[in-house]
């Protein structure tokens, strides 16, 4: 048997071959995971784009010089299992690479999840090497699996994004302005802030998109990125960079004189990535996800962090879902050379705002 993986060039994105690699036989304490399906999203963009900076290449190491397997979150199968605290065919929701299988050593095991104590990873971020049990899991749920796999990290990014702002009372601002508005993190964002009293949310998208940002319903207002010069240059704001497109920023910066907070996100324009030094107004700060979760856990405790996660997931989850008007449709892909048109298409932006791509490099 051989492991299937996408590898994806550092220095050069839009470059991906496949690799086949003979499965070596499991250590003691070793699972071997079938990765179902998972989602890609620019999330993933920004893990690849951000790779060497934030060492997201090292959770699943390639081990080929200048190759990289990009992260991905989903959904897998335990195919083989040599650890006596987890059975053949349990599913675990996390972390995964860009494969058709891969090997974790579970520990720490609890009924609701576990972690992957693979020594390389000891000294990466403990947020991404928790996989959750599913049959444990309160978020799961059969029907609304392809929604987790698309919207549950970048939900939980944003909610974070809001919390944040929040318990910075928006640094002084009543305006809130999100780049790659269409963008899932960037809505997500826009729906939490959008239930916070005085506080006013723009949405900075292309042309193109922007009757789909207006028809969400989260936005006060949308802009097209060619429109910015007609919001008031002295509005009290904090500009949310989900886009990292250095043009954009440095039009914010500029127009805007009474810019309070920079937040840097992510990157869904990577062509257009620049230097973000010797900008007027508030240094841009890059918005680590891990470090506002371990601060709320410490203000919470773990219960209350989830239960307040929980509830704001199931109102957002059933806004998207909406029957009448449903803000996302997964889209399914299947097998190497699907997931590769999609990688490309992600990549490049060419994706429609209400596609949400579900793949899979099992063929069958």
């Amino acid at each position: 048997m051989s492991t299937t993986t996408l590898l994806t060039r550092k220095d050069a994105l839009a470059t991906t071959r496949v690799e086949q690699r003979e499965d070596a036989p499991l250590a003691p304490g070793q699972v071997r995971v079938r990765v179902d399906t998972f989602a890609l999203t620019t999330n993933n963009i920004t893990y690849a784009a951000f790779g060497d900076d934030m060492n997201y290449w090292g959770f699943f190491p390639s081990g080929e010089e200048g190759w990289g397997v990009v992260p991905v979150w989903g959904f897998g199968t335990v195919a083989q299992s040599m650890h006596p605290g987890v059975a053949v065919g349990e599913r675990l929701y996390g972390y995964f690479p860009l494969a058709d299988k891969v090997v974790l050593q579970p520990d720490r095991l609890r009924p609701d999840g576990l972690v992957d104590a693979a020594p390389h990873r000891a000294a990466l971020h403990a947020v991404y090497n928790r996989y959750t049990r599913v049959a444990a899991d309160p978020f799961y749920t059969r029907e609304s699996e392809d929604i987790q796999a698309l919207l549950r990290p970048l939900f939980t990014t944003s909610w974070l994004i809001d919390d944040f702002l929040a318990d910075n009372e928006f640094f002084g601002a009543d305006t809130v302005i999100l780049s790659s508005a269409s963008s899932k993190t960037a809505y997500g964002t826009a729906f939490q802030l959008s239930q916070r009293p005085g506080i006013q949310v723009v949405g900075l998208t292309s042309a193109a998109n922007k009757s789909f940002c207006e028809s969400l319903g989260c936005y006060t207002r949308v802009v097209a990125y060619e429109e910015l010069t007609q919001l008031p240059a002295d509005t009290a704001c904090v500009y949310v960079d989900f886009s990292g497109n250095a043009a954009v920023r440095r039009s914010i910066h500029t127009h805007f004189g009474n810019l309070r907070h920079s937040l840097a996100i992510g990157t869904t324009h990577v062509d257009a990535r620049g230097s973000a030094k010797d900008l007027p107004g508030p240094r841009p700060v890059f918005f680590f996800a891990p470090a506002q979760i371990k601060k709320r856990h410490d203000d919470w405790g773990a219960a209350g962090f989830t239960d307040r996660l929980l509830g704001a997931w199931h109102a957002f989850t059933t806004k998207v879902l909406e029957p009448t008007a449903p803000w996302l449709q997964p889209v399914h892909h299947r097998g190497l050379q699907a997931a590769q048109a999609a990688y490309a298409e992600v990549l490049g932006g060419r994706s429609d705002a209400r596609s949400g791509h579900i793949l899979s490099l099992i063929d069958a």
